[in-house]
């Protein structure tokens, strides 16, 4: 299909087309909102910063491809068996996977004690292939973080990795109806930081429109490719009315626009995670003596 393999515009047109033909439902049952009605974001107030969040940062997992690769220069591959070790050693441990988007509600209300999220960067086809039954098989829920220009296409920018290709627009689409959530990756898998203000917003802005007419609701989610933010970045990203953002790094910007993630690999054991459980724990402790560092030398010089 056209609409599967061209550029943002080809994926608009594509969406509206099927929508006019056959209105889809959407998760919650709703019909969809006509493609010009504006959407009712949850946007965070201007006047936030970036950073504002919870005080400790949600433990969030960051996956890419789900698949057997002979080779993995960029170390992004897991294994289909050992996704479903990994995600078994969760579930005995009382865990359960969700979504950002399910995390960052839960941890306004208190209640993501025993959560973990799921985050699948780039929006790998076999991400629905082999990751979508193991998760369905223990009940969890994931997001899937996709390019919008690119659904259908392969990952042509691991100029060394193996070719793999991307989930496309009815894939996408059928993936969000079923209840998965769907995140923006930005445009052509493009670094963000230092770019111009109007770049800035054509990625953010215009891949969640591009993403907000295939899956027919609201995509609140956004993920940094190569998980690089700075701190337009982040603006950009909350003022294009984003609720939450996904990053790597623990970093001063860490919070609700920059949340870190923890990199699982295919030789990622119990123990293994175990110990990135432990260290996301001490990165979360160090980023908090720091905030509060330039505080206390302010009170203590009063």
């Amino acid at each position: 299909m056209d609409a599967e393999r061209g550029p943002v515009r080809s994926v608009l047109s594509g969406a509206r087309r099927r929508s006019a033909a056959a209105p889809q439902a959407v998760p919650d049952g709703r019909s969809p909102s006509p493609a010009r009605r504006p959407l009712p974001y949850p946007r965070r107030p201007v006047a936030a910063e970036p950073w504002d969040g919870p005080p400790t940062a949600p433990w969030i997992l960051m996956y890419h491809s789900v698949a057997v690769e002979e080779e993995d220069p960029y170390l992004l591959t897991v294994s289909p068996e050992r996704f479903a070790e990994q995600m078994d050693w969760l579930h005995r441990r009382g865990r359960r996977g969700v979504s950002t988007r399910e995390l960052m509600r839960a941890e306004a209300a208190g209640r993501a004690e025993r959560l973990v999220g799921l985050t699948f960067d780039d929006g790998y086809a076999d991400f629905a292939r082999h990751a979508v039954p193991i998760l369905q098989h223990y009940g969890f829920t994931a997001t899937a973080y996709v390019v919008a220009d690119l659904l259908g296409r392969d990952n042509d920018w691991d100029t060394e990795g193996p070719r793999k290709k991307l989930l496309t627009v009815r894939e996408v689409s059928e993936l969000a109806a079923a209840g998965w959530e769907i995140g923006s990756h930005g445009l052509g898998h493009q670094a963000l930081p230092g770019l111009p203000a109007d770049l800035l917003a054509t990625q953010t802005r215009e891949s969640r429109r591009a993403l907000e007419d295939v899956v027919g609701g609201p995509v609140t989610g956004f993920c940094y490719p190569y998980g690089a933010v700075d701190l337009p970045a982040a603006l950009a990203v909350r003022d294009a009315g984003y609720d939450h953002a996904c990053a790597i790094a623990h970093s001063p910007l860490t919070g609700r626009y920059a949340l870190p993630r923890c990199y699982v690999g295919d030789r990622d054991g119990s123990w293994r995670l175990r110990a990135k459980r432990g260290r996301h724990r001490l990165r979360d402790t160090v980023t908090e003596l720091r905030r509060s560092m330039p505080a206390a030398r302010r009170w203590s010089s009063r």
